[in-house]
């Protein structure tokens, strides 16, 4: 777990200190998590921005993207795109490599045999 150290004004450390007192939360820690936990559900847009901004600096995978954006990887991609973003291609690591084969392996067809000569390719 990433530790940020930072400040912030005294009023608002007050609250914080009085909602950890009142057993709101369990420690100050855990009251500053919850906010930007929350920050970030009801604010889709800066989510959005976060995971392009981090992966266009190829600081997270596209499937990190995804899951920080709270999309799925084909509309990470779409909303790489409309940012301007270049794709990377390939596999970043082992972990990119296994998120992508259990992708592969939940992927639905339409039900035809692969072994049918006479199905047309896709």
């Amino acid at each position: 777990m990433a530790r940020i150290t930072g400040s912030y004004p005294d009023d608002l450390d007050l609250l914080i200190e009085g909602a950890v007192e009142a057993g709101v939360f369990g420690g100050k820690s855990d009251a500053l998590r919850e906010f930007v936990r929350e920050y970030f559900e009801d604010h889709e847009n800066e989510r959005i921005a976060a995971a392009v901004a981090l992966y266009e600096r190829e600081r997270i995978t596209l499937g990190d993207a995804a899951r920080l954006a709270a999309v799925d990887r084909w509309t990470m991609r779409d909303i790489l795109r409309e940012h301007g973003v270049e794709l990377r291609v390939g596999l970043v690591d082992e972990d990119d490599a296994t998120y992508e084969s259990k992708a592969a392996d939940e992927l639905e067809f339409d039900g035809t045999d692969s072994d049918d000569e006479d199905a047309p390719a896709k």
